[in-house]
């Protein structure tokens, strides 16, 4: 059994897909639905179990003797999330719990970081997972923070030689975008959120620059499309030998201005941008320029081509976002 935590969300319900197409469907989704359209990420797929995140732990006692891998992908995202302690809660007890739980069973461990852990990049977006090398990062947001202290705690788990997982893998997700994302709201990416407004024949509107040296629509984003976030999954699952902590990005930066582009050219419309201030709570807690560094990745074997920004946009728009059912 495989066992995703967020298996409904956005990434994690494009893993159970990809997973279903591998033939595998003795899957259990660890998630809450509540009362939105969340509930069609899975529509399409056979799961073997949906199970509430309280009963994680039990679940997985019931289950020890079968599960052999633990995709964590369930997590409070929000960026602009207020509650610490409820992000605490959430991000950090719960993976912590599972960490431990992996690492006495025996099973395989693959969870979701997260480039906000780079704050607004002054230390670099190099994934060095010593205990040094996590230590200089300084995130912007108790989001980043929770996923930097679980970054830290298992680095120190690692360098005193504690009982580990077989297999254990951290990836820092960049600026995912892609199919089954709706239900996230004001989180989605800007793909998401610039399709219906252009498909309504209005102009994009991107924020302005507040810092020197970025024009307006300038700030850079590691943009990723979600199947080759799915990919590097897939791979390490294909490979439990490889074991550390990944950044998951294409290693090359590109601006909003560049997605709202290919957005019009996906829509085959003339592009029309506004652009607008932005917000003052976010100003101090804003990046400007994120880009994954991809040297570990690639130097541990994963060697697949990551999607272009234009071919990945396109792909999401038409295959998707402009379908009757846009679900994968």
């Amino acid at each position: 059994m495989i066992v995703v935590t967020g298996g409904a969300g956005f990434i994690g319900s494009n893993l159970v897909a990809a997973l279903a197409a591998r033939g595998l469907t003795n899957v259990a989704v660890i998630d809450r639905f509540r009362d939105g359209d969340k509930w069609q990420n899975l529509a399409k797929r056979e799961v073997a179990a949906l199970v509430r995140p309280e009963d994680t732990m039990a679940f997985l006692d019931q289950h020890a003797a079968e599960i052999d891998t633990v995709f964590h992908l369930g997590a409070i995202s929000a960026t602009t999330e207020r509650d610490v302690d409820k992000i605490v809660a959430n991000n950090v007890a719960l993976t912590l719990d599972l960490w431990r739980w992996c690492a006495w069973r025996g099973c395989r461990l693959i969870y979701a970081s997260s480039a906000a852990t780079y704050g607004d990049g002054s230390a670099g977006f190099d994934d060095d997972g010593s205990c040094e090398g996590l230590a200089r990062l300084r995130p912007l947001n108790a989001y980043g923070w929770s996923k930097h202290l679980i970054d830290r705690r298992i680095a120190r788990a690692v360098a005193d030689a504690d009982l580990l997982p077989p297999q254990w893998a951290g990836l820092k997700f960049f600026n995912v975008y892609g199919p089954n994302e709706t239900h996230k709201g004001d989180m989605m990416s800007v793909v998401a959120k610039l399709h219906p407004v252009l498909s309504a024949g209005q102009p994009a509107r991107l924020f302005k620059s507040h810092k020197d040296g970025f024009e307006d629509g300038g700030q850079l984003r590691d943009f990723i499309f979600v199947d080759d976030c799915v990919a590097v999954m897939l791979w390490l699952y294909d490979t439990p030998s490889v074991s550390g902590l990944f950044n998951v990005g294409t290693g090359v930066a590109r601006s909003f201005k560049d997605l709202a582009l290919a957005t019009f050219a996906a829509l085959n419309r003339d592009p029309v941008i506004d652009y607008i201030d932005m917000p003052e709570h976010l100003r101090g807690k804003y990046q400007y320029f994120t880009q994954a560094s991809t040297d570990r990745l690639r130097a541990a074997g994963f060697d697949r081509p990551f999607t272009s920004l234009e071919d990945g946009v396109r792909r999401y728009v038409q295959d998707h976002l402009s379908k009757p059912d846009p679900y994968r």
